[in-house]
């Protein structure tokens, strides 16, 4: 077999292993591992497998990941997060469909603290459902609210993906953070946009709110959020002030969240344990998926895959709108079945000599890679933040009827996709001012 062959027989394997449940970093590694061994030889393929995981995991910007993630279990476990909702509450509830709104809100206000949208839509739909249930709104509304909510976690930083993306791709994390604030906030937008057309067409799923917030609620709800405003305003400030990098900023987070529970009397040794332990559980899970990843590129480059596809796509001479379309739309399939994640390192050996080809900012691509596949969080068979908010609530809200009323939200989020295609700039101002 010739080595071209060599690697279009990985990549059908790699589809077919992954197609039959095989966990995304065990897969990636074999196939790319044998792959190298058969087009390469043996000594090649252990000189790869042998390096590569250090040299990797190693990264300096890679340590980002466990900081960020251990600031959004200590500030989840430390019950930092808990007056979000409240306070926004406070704001939106006399609007139509206003604990909605505010539940996105509040999940903005999260996603900026953890990062991460399966515990947004975990730790809000304990509070925000509940509460809506109380005011006589609609199931679907509120848990379709919810569900789409928890993937603004992907785009406001810190976000995980887009530090992944940024090793990847070998480019400036704070520049990507700046991007996902635009399309994060657009994302928010749109939601809200959902959820006032559909209260004012049909009053009745979400009966306005007569309540009005004493000044002692007031206070007590003031005196929730000041941690929340507090880690915020000294993580993003100081990244995006210049004060220290992304990387930096991570471990900056990690000890003011740990500062603040530890002075609110929230931290106790529960807390931090399961903190501890649940940033090594998902960083375990993410880098393996991540080795995978980067072994497969270098499987790609070696038998001329990579090249091939560029070369493919250069002689169809396909305009940049249209290879954007077509990768929405193969983004929009994968994330029917995997999770974010392992979608888009899968992906990228691929599309990014693509993108260098068609001249598409970098910056941009990344942002727009992370809104697309978030997407995927939320779209039936897998929508993983459905089935995390449908056993968060119970059996009075199966996954069926959440995917039923999340599909408003999937329709604004193609919106979003296509308005992020047509106008750059609302991901790209803000790296551009900064830069």
């Amino acid at each position: 077999m010739s080595d071209l062959q060599i690697g279009i027989a990985g990549l059908v394997a790699v589809i077919t292993l992954i197609a039959l449940r095989l966990p995304i970093g065990i897969t990636l590694i074999a196939v790319s591992y044998l792959g190298i061994w058969a087009s390469g030889g043996h000594l090649a393929a252990w000189g790869m497998l042998s390096v590569m995981p250090h040299t990797l995991i190693a990264s300096w910007t890679l340590s980002a990941v466990p900081m960020f993630l251990l600031m959004g279990f200590i500030c989840y476990h430390g019950k930092l997060t808990n007056g979000l909702f409240d306070a926004a509450k406070l704001w939106f509830q006399r609007l139509p469909g206003g604990l909605a709104i505010a539940s996105v809100f509040g999940c903005s206000g999260f996603s900026a603290i953890t990062g991460s949208s399966v515990a947004c839509a975990a730790a809000m739909g304990k509070i925000a459902v509940p509460e809506m249930m109380r005011h006589k709104y609609d199931m679907k509304l509120a848990t379709g609210t919810l569900a789409a909510a928890g993937t603004i976690g992907a785009l406001i930083p810190p976000s995980i993906p887009l530090i992944i993306y940024g090793v990847i791709a070998q480019v400036s994390i704070t520049k990507l953070f700046l991007g996902g604030i635009g399309v994060g906030l657009a994302t928010a937008l749109s939601y809200v946009i959902v959820i006032l057309i559909r209260t004012w067409l049909n009053p009745s799923l979400a009966p306005r709110s007569t309540e009005r917030a004493t000044l002692r609620e007031q206070i007590t709800v003031a005196k929730e959020v000041w941690p929340v405003i507090l880690l915020i305003i000294g993580v993003l400030g100081g990244l995006f002030g210049g004060l220290f990098t992304s990387t930096e900023a991570g471990a900056v987070g990690a000890l003011l969240a740990f500062v603040i529970a530890w002075a609110k009397g929230t931290l106790t040794r529960e807390a931090l344990t399961r903190s501890v332990v649940e940033t090594l559980v998902t960083c375990a899970s993410v880098f393996i998926v991540v080795i995978g990843a980067s072994m497969l590129t270098s499987f790609l480059t070696l038998t001329g895959i990579a090249g091939a596809i560029s070369e493919a796509a250069q002689a169809l001479n396909t305009s940049p709108v249209m290879l954007l379309v077509a990768i929405t739309l193969v983004y929009l399939f994968l994330g029917m079945f995997l999770e974010p994640i392992g979608a888009m390192l899968i992906t990228l050996p691929i599309f990014l000599p693509l993108i260098g080809m068609a001249k598409i900012d970098i910056i941009w691509f990344g942002v727009f890679v992370a809104k697309l596949v978030e997407i995927g969080m939320i779209t039936p068979p897998v929508g993983l933040n459905v089935f995390v908010l449908s056993s968060t609530i119970g059996k009075s809200a199966p996954t069926d009827l959440i995917f039923r009323g999340v599909m408003w939200f999937f329709v604004a989020d193609l919106v979003v996709v296509a308005l992020v295609i047509a106008v750059p700039g609302i991901i790209m101002f803000l790296p551009r001012y900064f830069s």
